[in-house]
């Protein structure tokens, strides 16, 4: 696997040890314009690496430094994802440019990254996340026509073979999202903030329908998540 070298000013120490992976999209036109905003000073981001449309990786961020790329963000109650995390950008248009599949190229280099990642770093299946897990309030990246059963059939992260018995309640549907590590208010209503964690559930792990909506199959989904989590 062959690493470019292209070095982004926006990192600062770690505080903590890595235990999370974090995907997202760029949201830009181009790879070069991504590229540029992540290295420029002035911008605040980064990420520790970035993965082309044709396959070929930058490293902007060594992984002992912490990148800028999740922001404002939380996972199993742990607001410093960006001290506890590895980011990979994906370059992508996203939702606002014309958002595409993500080819063949860029998705077995990300494979490629992913495994070396994983066989150095202590990050376990449920902590391979989306930045719209992260953080579902403001983030949709990388979105629904990216493909996370692939990279869970690879051994990166997980996805649930079948729904499991559906949570009767918004309120038991809530907890389990909060034992998956979403961030998610517990009031038992489907509230503006619970409508979109569950859509950002959705863009994962029922992507031909984020709408927010618990239904039967979404709730069984959470229910089937949560349990290969081992939390039910």
């Amino acid at each position: 696997m062959r690493i470019r070298e292209r070095p982004s000013p926006n990192f600062g120490p770690r505080a903590a040890g890595i235990d999370m992976l974090v995907l997202h999209y760029t949201g830009m036109r181009t790879a070069a314009a991504a590229l540029a905003r992540l290295c420029a000073p002035a911008s605040q981001v980064s990420a520790h690496y970035l993965v082309d449309e044709d396959g070929a990786i930058w490293r902007l961020v060594d992984e002992a430094q912490r990148a800028w790329h999740a922001g404002v963000a939380s996972w199993r109650g742990r607001s410093d994802v960006n001290g506890a995390s590895i980011g990979i950008e994906l370059v992508n248009p996203g939702h606002e440019w014309g958002y595409r599949p993500f080819p063949e190229g860029q998705m077995a280099a990300l494979e490629e990254l992913c495994h070396d990642i994983l066989a150095r770093q202590p990050i376990p299946p449920r902590h391979v996340l989306a930045h719209s897990d992260v953080a579902p309030l403001r983030k949709q990246d990388p979105g629904e026509k990216f493909d996370w059963r692939r990279l869970a059939r690879a051994g990166i992260g997980r996805f649930p073979a079948a729904p499991a018995a559906v949570p009767d309640t918004i309120a038991a549907t809530q907890r389990l999202l909060a034992a998956i590590g979403y961030a998610v208010p517990a009031s038992g209503s489907a509230d503006a903030e619970t409508t979109l964690v569950v859509t950002a559930f959705q863009r994962r792990y029922r992507p031909s329908r984020c709408d927010g909506v618990a239904d039967v199959e979404t709730r069984g989904l959470i229910a089937a998540v949560a349990a290969d989590c081992g939390e039910i």
